[in-house]
């Protein structure tokens, strides 16, 4: 009789001991709960206080934790959050400034009159002034030539013109001269010669 008591003795301490440690892992009730709740309870600090969410009572289903302590993850947000550059508008991009080139423009060289040289000829003196604008020759006058007598007056009257109109044309003294008129060309040219090169013309 004595063993039964003992078997029934043992037997009912092992039942109690499985049913402490099922409640222990069960549904625990609304006292149990709460107060295991608050113990298990703590603030978790990341630069903020965390939210501590407890689940208690017969609302937790199978198989979750009725003391679940969720925290809410800041990394996300702080990675996906950017401050914006106070110095750039929203949806724009940042330009860059491109210096606007202009074609370098050579200044005109301004108007200006040399008197040539004074050539003496068989017939007298000739002598012409070029006038130069922006690297062209503008215009030649002969300010001196033989006009003594009448036949060189008939003779330079239309050979000083064609001289000057050829300069012109030529841009330069190599020109062919004026057949009838050899010593008015040749001092004439050579007057515009002397003047082309005083001023540093280049044809």
């Amino acid at each position: 009789m004595r063993r039964i008591t003992l078997a029934i003795v043992s037997t009912m301490a092992v039942l109690v001991l499985l049913f402490s440690y099922r409640t222990s892992l069960g549904d625990p009730g609304p006292g149990g709960a709460t107060a295991r709740a608050a113990s298990e309870a703590r603030v978790l600090t990341s630069g903020a206080p965390a939210t501590t969410t407890a689940t208690a009572g017969s609302s937790a289903g199978a198989g979750d934790d009725p003391n679940q302590i969720t925290t809410p993850d800041n990394s996300s947000s702080s990675s996906s959050s950017s401050t914006p550059d106070p110095q750039e508008a929203p949806g724009s991009t940042p330009s860059t400034a491109t210096p606007s080139t202009s074609p370098a423009t050579t200044p005109t060289a301004g108007t200006q009159t040399v008197q040539g040289a004074e050539e003496m000829t068989r017939y007298g003196a000739v002598q012409v002034d070029v006038t130069m604008s922006g690297g062209v020759i503008t215009d030649v006058q002969a300010v001196q030539y033989p006009d003594r007598e009448r036949r060189d007056q008939e003779i330079n009257d239309a050979a000083i013109p064609e001289l000057r109109n050829q300069v012109l044309s030529a841009q330069s003294a190599n020109v062919a001269g004026v057949s009838g008129a050899t010593y008015t060309t040749q001092g004439y040219l050579a007057s515009v010669q002397s003047a082309l090169d005083a001023a540093g013309f280049t044809p």
